[in-house]
């Protein structure tokens, strides 16, 4: 009994000469001019340890590899854990409410959950030749969700505002 032909490609790994790992395997990029001369090395494929920090670029196709240091901008960073997404309110759910700073100028914002800072009433300042008047009253910043909750008169509310 004859079995049909079929086409398989098989994938070679190569092993890291110092530590033992697989290497990750990079694919050439762009050609690139470095000090003035094209750099046509850029566009070989590259074998990459990210254990010993070295990437290995095979010699003119002979099967014989040239080891050299790897680029901080190549090296994979290590996994952070993810941090559960919080949910954002929507602004037209925000209602004003009464806000205070505690001692360090920074109180938990209703939109997001994190700590905004409060940001004291400044002189207006001159920005491009025009007045800059968006930092001359008291208001709450949030760096997390880029939400402003600006004062409400001379009260203690206040309430979400666009920049």
């Amino acid at each position: 009994m004859v079995k049909a032909m079929s086409v398989i490609k098989l994938e070679q790994v190569y092993i890291c000469p110092h530590c033992g790992g697989v290497l990750r395997y990079r694919s050439g990029g762009a050609v690139s001019v470095a000090g003035g001369q094209v750099d046509m090395s850029t566009t070989l494929p590259k074998y990459v340890c990210d254990k010993c920090n070295v990437y290995f670029q095979e010699l003119l196709r002979s099967g014989f590899f040239d080891e050299f240091e790897l680029p901080q901008e190549w090296r994979q960073q290590p996994e952070q854990p993810k941090q559960p997404e919080r949910k954002l309110l929507r602004t037209g759910d925000i209602e004003p409410m009464e806000l205070h700073k505690d001692a360090n100028g920074q109180c938990v914002c209703p939109r997001c959950g994190e700590m905004m800072d409060f940001v004291e009433g400044q002189p207006v300042r001159i920005v491009d030749g025009k007045p800059d008047m968006e930092n001359v009253k008291d208001h709450f910043h949030c760096p997390h969700c880029d939400s402003v909750y600006r004062r409400i008169a001379t009260t203690d509310y206040f309430q979400w505002s666009e920049k």
